[in-house]
């Protein structure tokens, strides 16, 4: 049964590892995480950007930051595999959160590609709801996913300040809970996927959502949220 929805960005400066001498910077945001994190319950699933098909990376599977530059190490359950295998982003931050904030969490995730039309990922959202709500334990979702790249002359996309604007709407459909706006993100948005799947898993919307972070410290949009779905969620909305 879902629960509850965290709601996180993938920079990897989020690792004080890898964030070096910028990690002071990025505190806000990691606190942000670290709280939203916390309202999960133990069991997670984790939905990101990844890939050219559709992925699933299960509990035993461990990697490493390596390839961002240091050698930090993530598993995404306390007893995974001895084989280090390569993971990708939306993954390794996964592990990492859950290490840091809830290591007796044990989680899986499942990946989009990125270029998934919006209608799929809706669909894929719904079957995904579906599936969680038939298991008798309460599940909490991660959706690991970037914003608008263009937001500031710092982006690594350049800057285009139409995409402030853009950005500004994703951030106020997140604080709402908002599905129908997320049904059709920004084309531009970095994990568009995860949040066309985050419209379909939530269905009508939560009854709670909370907005934790938003801003672009890299000139990328980073929100982090939490969104809590109750037993009464279709009283609710009738």
């Amino acid at each position: 049964m879902l629960t509850t929805i965290a709601i996180v960005p993938s920079p990897p400066v989020l690792v004080p590892e890898l964030a070096g001498g910028a990690a002071a910077e990025f505190a806000g945001l990691r606190a942000a995480v670290a709280e939203a994190a916390a309202t999960l319950p133990p069991r997670w699933l984790a939905i990101g950007v990844a890939g050219d098909t559709p992925s699933v990376f299960g509990p035993q599977a461990s990697g490493t930051f390596a390839g961002y530059g240091a050698d930090a190490p993530v598993a995404l359950s306390g007893h995974p595999d001895p084989a280090v295998r390569a993971l990708p982003l939306c993954a390794l931050i996964t592990g990492w959160i859950r290490g840091r904030s809830a290591p007796q969490a044990v989680a899986e995730v499942r990946c989009w590609p990125a270029d998934t039309p919006a209608a799929a990922a809706v669909a894929a959202g719904a079957a995904l709801r579906a599936e969680l709500d038939v298991t008798g334990e309460p599940i909490g979702v991660l959706v690991v996913a970037d914003g608008l790249t263009t937001l500031n002359p710092s982006a690594p996309g350049g800057h285009d300040p139409a995409s402030v604007p853009l950005q500004q709407a994703l951030d106020d459909a997140l604080a709402t809970g908002d599905t129908a706006r997320l049904a059709v993100p920004p084309p531009a948005a970095a994990g568009r996927a995860a949040y066309a799947v985050l419209s379909g898993l939530a269905g009508p919307g939560p009854h709670e959502a909370h907005l934790l972070y938003r801003d672009a410290p890299l000139g990328v949009g980073y929100s982090v949220g939490v969104w809590r779905l109750g037993t009464d969620l279709q009283d609710r909305q009738t």
